[in-house]
């Protein structure tokens, strides 16, 4: 009889606000530009949220699966492996092919259309208004809008300081 070789199931793993009881969201911050990361972590971690942070999208794909973000946000130019490319890896991981992703950059309209081909959720163009950003990783991790319980009311365009979603934002969690 002839041995049928083994094969794992990979599971997809739960965002960790939702296996952590009581958890408010973390945020997996890449960007290779040291001073951004603190700008984003900063405002991120004043509003409540756990941030974790990565120089590059190699970084971000060793540590994703051990952090468990409930979402993670890119920059596009990084060295090792850029952000559009970390995000078509997430994607084709079924452990996080639907964990929310935000691109958060100086796009330029091709990077936005490869970045909507490889499923990025939203894009935020740098320079941009902290509390904008905000209401976007909220957004993504489905809490919907600010304190006040008003929607983040986005804008529709990647200009400078602009936020864009893409048409899959609002994936099911887990």
């Amino acid at each position: 009889m002839a041995e049928v070789g083994k094969t794992r199931t990979q599971q997809e793993v739960r965002a960790y606000s939702l296996v952590v009881p009581g958890a408010t969201g973390r945020v997996l911050v890449v960007d290779d530009n040291k001073v951004i990361r603190q700008l984003i972590r900063v405002n991120l971690e004043l509003e409540g949220f756990e941030v974790v942070t990565a120089a590059d999208g190699a970084e971000c794909l060793e540590i994703v699966h051990r952090v468990r973000p409930d979402v993670v946000t890119l920059d596009v130019v990084m060295p090792r492996l850029d952000g559009l490319s970390a995000a078509a890896r997430l994607r084709a991981d079924p452990r996080t092919s639907r964990l929310p992703i935000a691109i958060i950059s100086a796009c330029t309209q091709p990077e936005v259309d490869s970045g909507r081909a490889v499923g990025v959720d939203a894009f935020l163009a740098k320079p941009f208004e902290p509390a904008e950003m905000v209401r976007l990783v909220r957004r993504l991790m489905g809490w919907g809008g600010d304190e006040d319980g008003e929607d983040a009311g986005l804008p529709d365009s990647a200009a400078p300081g602009g936020a864009e979603d893409a048409e899959s934002v609002g994936r099911p969690a887990g």
